[in-house]
């Protein structure tokens, strides 16, 4: 998972482009880097580390231009060092890109850019469409491209790159400085737009980016579309590949910032409303509760909304050490069960004597339920119930959220008809309640990727495919 900022029409846009990136630091803490465009020159820095540390002040104060992009990343492709790190960018033709998504099919791409003469760098899965799109547009002309030529070239990249992406770059068009974004075909990663003053354009991965800028929102990159921004001028967005919306339901469950918008709803709103229908569907099974306590901090809409439809106590009961990182994603077991004794501390008297309700965004591997059930019945409640607000994660991601095999997935070793109670066993739990499939559709829609909950891929992954990013991922 990874984060991307691009604005054009700012005089300083390097140090705009920082502030950005450093809204959505949550969607990557491995590296950073920006990229500017100053007249047709263009200079990339990228390196290990967040934001502030991998672009500090006296770097950022050499990244003259008035267009830039920037990218914070977790690999869910390649590595998390500089090597790998984005934006990207060709001399040939001179282009800046970054992109968020997983790309599927890379050695397919790789074999087919060797034929050509063209070989990658990095084990990045931007490299790939950096490339792609610059060899498209050298088919059409080798100067002078035109917006007909970059959407012949994102129609071809669209054939060509499968999985999901949701692209920025910056490269001339049409004889000017012009920032160029789109999504894959069926959207899967976020992408937003807005303007900001002096006819400043800006697009990112979440609306906090916008917000921190002072830009307005005005819109989610069209799927199947591409757009062209230049300063002073509304963008131009051209049709190139229609598709059916699907759109990451676990950004809203997990992984997007609560007040950011996505697909024209607020995150914080759709948790709510995910918590209301978990709710209704554990009330159903008959069971009672005193309080409702959330897992920071994902679960806290969903478990006020919870608590409030039961009409029940809702009350912080956990203290989270903000500098333990997310541990689904950590390398080894070892390091998850470290990292668990540092994440959360219990607040007693929340718990003791109490019918406890604990209300979490999803189950992966379980270490992190199982961790916090432990600490709870230590401390003497009278029942303690697991609620997530999400269906039980079944699947593994290829689209950009680095979800392991799904060997690995502990929902995965269960039947469905089984799972909740061998679930609640092996965390010593009273009982485990995942919000239906159903419910979930009742709430987010149908235009949705849910593949992590069904095993319905959007875009297919072959068998060959998923090896290759579960190796991988393995290597990252």
């Amino acid at each position: 998972m990874c984060g991307f900022v691009g604005i054009t029409g700012l005089q300083d846009a390097a140090a705009a482009t920082s502030l950005a990136l450093q809204a959505v630091q949550h969607r990557g803490q491995d590296a950073a880097g920006i990229g500017v465009w100053n007249g047709g020159y263009v200079r990339v820095h990228k390196d290990e580390g967040m934001v502030a540390v991998a672009i500090p002040p006296q770097v950022l104060a050499e990244l003259e231009g008035t267009s830039a992009i920037g990218h914070v990343r977790y690999p869910t492709a390649g590595t998390g060092t500089r090597l790998d790190a984005q934006p990207f960018m060709t001399r040939r033709p001179t282009m800046i890109l970054a992109h968020n998504g997983n790309v599927t099919n890379v050695p397919e791409i790789e074999a087919r850019l060797k034929r050509r003469g063209i070989s990658l760098t990095s084990r990045c899965d931007a490299e790939p469409i950096l490339a792609v799109l610059g060899d498209e547009l050298l088919k059409i002309r080798p100067v002078g491209f035109t917006e007909e030529d970059v959407v012949e070239a994102v129609a071809a990249t669209h054939r060509r790159v499968r999985g999901a992406y949701s692209v920025v770059a910056i490269l001339e068009v049409a004889g000017r400085e012009t920032m160029v974004a789109f999504r894959d075909p069926h959207s899967i990663r976020p992408g937003v737009y807005g303007q900001g003053p002096d006819g400043a354009w800006a697009a990112v991965s979440e609306t906090v980016s916008l917000d921190v800028l002072g830009f307005t929102h005005t819109g989610d990159i069209p799927p199947g579309c591409v757009m062209f921004f230049r300063r002073g001028e509304e963008p131009v967005t051209r049709e190139v590949t229609p598709r059916p919306v699907h759109h990451c339901i676990f950004e809203d469950i997990y992984f997007a910032r609560p007040d950011s918008v996505m697909e024209g709803k607020r995150v914080n709103a759709q948790r709510w409303s995910l918590g209301e229908r978990l709710a209704e569907e554990w009330k159903a099974k008959g069971f009672e509760a005193d309080v409702v306590v959330a897992v920071p901090d994902t679960s806290r809409p969903a478990a006020k909304a919870m608590a409030e439809r039961l009409g029940i106590k809702n009350r912080e009961g956990f203290i989270k050490n903000r500098y333990s990182g997310r541990t689904f994603i950590m390398p080894n077991q070892k390091a998850r069960e470290a990292a668990h004794r540092l994440k959360l501390n219990p607040i007693s008297e929340v718990f003791e004597g109490q019918r406890v309700v604990i209300v979490d965004d999803s189950i992966v591997r379980g270490t992190t339920m199982r961790r916090i059930v432990q600490m709870v019945q230590a401390l003497n409640p009278k029942a303690v119930h697991v609620a997530i607000f999400s269906p039980a994660v079944r699947h593994p991601c290829f689209y950009g959220i680095d979800m392991p095999s799904e060997q690995e997935l502990v929902a995965a070793q269960h039947s469905p008809e089984v799972l909740e109670a061998a679930l609640a066993e092996r965390f010593g739990a009273d009982s485990v309640t995942f919000l239906s499939t159903p419910g979930l559709g009742q709430v987010a829609g149908r235009n949705i990727c849910d593949a992590c909950f069904t095993g319905r891929y959007p875009v297919p992954v072959s068998a060959s495919e998923k090896q290759h990013i579960e190796t991988d991922r393995r290597g990252a």
